[in-house]
């Protein structure tokens, strides 16, 4: 009895030992797809963030950019977060040559700004946003062709929002010269070559704000604004790219 479970032992043994050999070769095959998998998606990502990028500033589609910046201000006003956040990335993708990934982490800038400041309720609280404003400047200067200083494009920024919100503070026309003196500053070009973008598009802030304060905004309202969006965008264009 004793000699036989000794012979059959080894055989046992041998039998075995296949079987656990495929389970482990199968596993560090697993391991090695997933390992590559992983590395390739940081590198993707890696080249998204911080690859070389480029695009022409003064090349743009001035009814698209309209188009979102309504769809922007709805999505603000209703505080809708993350559809503001999408619609940036939009903006950043078709207009600004970003890829996927980059797009995102400067429209989460955008959007952290534009909701940080809504949230204020004195100048040095709206600055809170300013960080948030730069680093969006940062990124955009960083692909853009044209050299523009990006603490001023994002101060600048900053002040038209805080006008708009003050506007009952300020002598009529200084939200439009705000509006004009941003792209100034982001074009490399006088402020007059924009009085009318600024005044198109304070206009549209005015219908807006009006009709709120009255009881609320209709759909009539938003296709006016609208249409003014489209026409100060139009406007900005025809600046930055006439002789």
């Amino acid at each position: 009895m004793s000699s036989t479970s000794t012979k059959e032992q080894p055989e046992l043994s041998r039998q075995g030992s296949p079987q656990t050999a495929k389970p482990k070769g199968k596993r560090s095959k697993i391991k090695w797809v997933v390992a590559t998998v992983i590395a390739l998606v940081i590198a993707y990502a890696l080249f998204d963030l911080y690859g070389p990028r480029s695009t022409k500033l003064r090349r743009f589609d001035a009814d698209e950019v309209a188009r979102l910046e309504t769809a922007m201000w709805r999505s603000y006003y209703d505080r809708k977060q993350v559809k503001l956040f999408n619609e940036l990335s939009e903006l950043l993708r078709t207009q600004y040559n970003l890829p996927y990934i980059r797009s995102n982490a400067v429209a989460y800038q955008a959007a952290r700004a534009a909701f940080v400041f809504k949230d204020g309720h004195s100048r040095a609280e709206y600055e809170r946003a300013l960080p948030y404003l730069v680093n969006f400047y940062q990124r955009i200067r960083e692909v853009g062709d044209i050299t523009f200083d990006v603490d001023r494009a994002a101060r600048l920024e900053l002040e038209w929002w805080i006008i708009h919100r003050e506007r009952q503070q300020h002598a009529p026309g200084d939200l439009a010269r705000s509006l004009a003196e941003l792209p100034a500053e982001i074009y490399q070009m006088p402020a007059d070559r924009f009085t009318e973008h600024g005044r198109l598009r304070a206009e549209a802030m005015t219908i807006r704000d009006d009709k709120a304060a009255a009881g609320g905004v209709t759909e009539a309202d938003w296709a006016k604004i609208d249409e003014l969006l489209h026409a100060s965008w139009r406007s900005l264009y025809e600046a930055v790219n006439q002789p």
